[in-house]
């Protein structure tokens, strides 16, 4: 099993403190972080993903009962997000080839076009990223999070343009993720993908919901 720690958490821009004094404890498949916008949802997951330094407070991961070092744990982790963007010149096809490179794994073919098939992208999958939709740039970005099979998922607000069909494909990954060896976690204001979540803590009250 992976579980989280947290234990006082603070992240600060200048003199905007955007959390403070932030403690919890996961265990559990599935975590949901509640938050209207600009509430710092995304800050903290950022936090949680090491994409962010906080300026106080400690980060605990351990699976199995053992702590997962820093290098092991950027193996681990799947992320996607509406603001992390793919390269515009470059097809889905060699987009995720080249983070397979930067991964430093060999290029899988089967498993790139599994997972293009798998967010229905296969008749655009050798257009430029740039030129893709909003909606098909956000499967891209799960997909880019999803091939190379994470144990910890990370989404920012994951139906971030997508259609009802896009929706549905959420509650798939979700479903792909209810394994004592994983864990997802969704920071989100809509109700129905916190209502994905086993727990789910409101990033405002401080407390789980």
């Amino acid at each position: 099993m992976i579980t989280l720690k947290v234990e006082q958490l603070k992240k600060s821009f200048g003199n905007n403190t955007v959390f403070s004094g932030i403690s919890f404890d996961h265990n559990g498949n599935t975590l949901g972080i509640a938050g209207s916008n600009g509430s710092g949802k995304s800050t903290f997951l950022k936090c949680l993903s090491g994409l962010l330094n906080p300026n106080n407070g400690e980060i605990f991961w351990h699976s199995g009962g053992d702590e997962i070092p820093k290098n092991q744990f950027k193996n681990m982790l799947g992320y996607a997000a509406p603001y992390i963007n793919l390269y515009n010149e470059l097809s889905c096809r060699e987009n995720l080839s080249f983070l397979a490179d930067v991964r430093h794994e060999e290029t899988d073919e089967t498993a790139i076009n599994y997972w293009i098939d798998k967010v229905e992208l296969p008749h655009v999958a050798d257009q430029p990223f740039g030129k893709l939709s909003t909606g098909q740039q956000q499967r891209l970005r799960l997909a880019s999070a999803l091939f190379h099979n994470p144990d910890i998922l990370m989404l920012d607000e994951p139906g971030s343009n997508l259609d009802e069909a896009g929706r549905t494909l959420i509650n798939n990954i979700v479903d792909t993720f209810q394994s004592p060896d994983k864990l997802l976690i969704i920071a989100s204001n809509s109700p129905e993908e916190l209502q994905l979540c086993e727990h789910v803590f409101s990033i405002e009250q401080q407390s789980f919901v």
